[in-house]
């Protein structure tokens, strides 16, 4: 009997085959997995176009309505995440491809974002090199956190784990976005800013925890930096374009901020020149916040079931 054939893209870190158990597939479906990027569409269609499932990590390849028309095998396209941007639904309803997706945590990005806080308070990157390197043995002064401002765009799942978390540092943490009302910021224990710029101009540190959408895109841009206290902190671990590129940079080399701590980037993966590796005052990640040992098992044993689902003719967790 021929077997599906799968293709599991972006699989960095050469994990997928080995965080849940492909055996129940293996007798119908032929699993090929890809350790890396492939940036250009037509490269992409050579490697995968004899492929009737694809697996994609949350919004590392976009598949848009042209990569649709190219891959007439194509039946099934499984995301990691109950949402991804990068999908053209429309087109993949047009050809006759089915989307599902898989669940995932909110508490590994609400992780990371305090691993980006704290790193950039207490300059444990710059020490720890100074240490290995036996340059100076303590060469930096350490922003506190307690009794400083936390100041969070968004106060979904993710942000209101960080506020709890700012609340147990002992921060005073207020928060802002189009829709939040003042009862929803007491029930997570912190203050509704009057606004988005008030919320900008008082914080110490600022963390954005929004979805990307045409209200959000560009929301913080150079006149939105330069209320920021020049002793401040901007902490993305939500998504890069809510953020004018631009403007973050020209505020990171004037000074406008203190500095930044960014996870997501327009590019990705980041190219080899690109600023955000060279300037001193950032803190940057590959776009981990989701990697995780939990979030890994959940995607890819969910991936497996939707692929038994589908194969039964009754797909789960369809995206629409």
């Amino acid at each position: 009997m021929k077997k599906f054939r799968c293709a599991v893209l972006d699989d960095y870190q050469q994990v997928a085959l080995t965080v849940a158990d492909w055996s129940k597939i293996a007798d119908t479906v032929e699993v090929r997995p890809f350790y890396k990027h492939i940036d250009k569409e037509d490269d992409l269609v050579q490697a995968i176009d004899d492929c009737e499932i694809v697996v994609i990590m949350r919004e590392r390849t976009p598949f848009r309505a042209s990569l649709f028309k190219r891959l007439p095998q194509l039946k099934l396209l499984i995301t990691t995440g109950m949402r991804n941007a990068s999908i053209d639904l429309a087109a993949a309803a047009a050809h006759g491809v089915v989307v599902c997706g898989t669940k995932s945590s909110s508490q590994p990005p609400t992780e990371l974002t305090w691993a980006l806080i704290l790193g950039l308070a207490r300059h444990i990157v710059q020490e720890n090199d100074a240490l290995r390197h036996n340059g100076p043995w303590q060469s930096t002064v350490g922003e506190d956190l307690y009794g400083k401002r936390l100041g969070l765009l968004g106060l979904g799942k993710i942000g209101s784990q960080v506020a709890r978390i700012g609340l147990a540092f002992g921060m005073e943490v207020v928060a802002w976005s189009e829709n939040l009302t003042k009862e929803r910021a007491e029930d997570v224990g912190v203050s509704l800013a009057t606004s988005k710029e008030e919320l900008l101009a008082s914080s110490d540190f600022v963390s954005i925890h929004l979805k990307l959408s045409e209200r959000t895109r560009g929301l913080i841009g150079a006149t939105e930096l330069k209320l920021m206290r020049p002793s401040a902190y901007l902490i993305n671990t939500s998504r890069a374009s809510i953020v004018d590129r631009a403007a973050l940079i020209e505020a990171l080399q004037n000074r406008w901020i203190a500095g930044a701590g960014i996870d997501v980037f327009e590019t990705e993966p980041l190219p080899e020149n690109d600023i955000f590796r060279l300037l001193p005052n950032v803190l940057c990640t590959p776009h981990i916040g989701y990697v995780s040992q939990a979030n890994y098992q959940t995607y890819y044993r969910e991936v497996v079931e939707n692929i038994q689902a589908f194969l039964t003719d009754s797909p789960i967790r369809v995206l629409s």
